[in-house]
């Protein structure tokens, strides 16, 4: 599937959508390592950006966009509109990301 054809907007400019598919979703739970959160909290005392912590999110992201995408592909779609990211934290130290969308085989 090729990026282009995946936005967060309900529309692909230029394409036409001939086919909504319904739902795809990508779910991930992650938790931080001991080695992280000390990391983490170290730099809390430095502030700004908490590199350790930025790049545990991004990744966690990344897998459940991932794994939307595979989903997508899997039904038969080129594209997938409407894409959102959700997190809760289940419980102290950890995190579950959703990555959804609508998959839609566009022209």
């Amino acid at each position: 599937m090729d990026n282009k054809n995946i936005t967060t907007a309900f529309e692909l400019s230029g394409k036409q959508i001939k086919t909504n598919l319904g739902l795809v979703k990508g779910i991930t739970v992650r938790s931080r390592s001991i080695f992280g959160t000390i990391g983490g909290s170290l730099q809390t005392l430095v502030g700004g950006n908490i590199s350790l912590f930025t790049s545990l999110c991004e990744k966690t992201r990344e897998n459940a966009f991932e794994l939307m995408v595979k989903q997508g592909k899997e039904m038969g779609g080129n594209g997938i509109i409407g894409v959102r990211y959700d997190a809760t934290e289940v419980m102290q130290g950890v995190t579950e990301v959703l990555c959804y969308g609508t998959a839609v085989i566009v022209e």
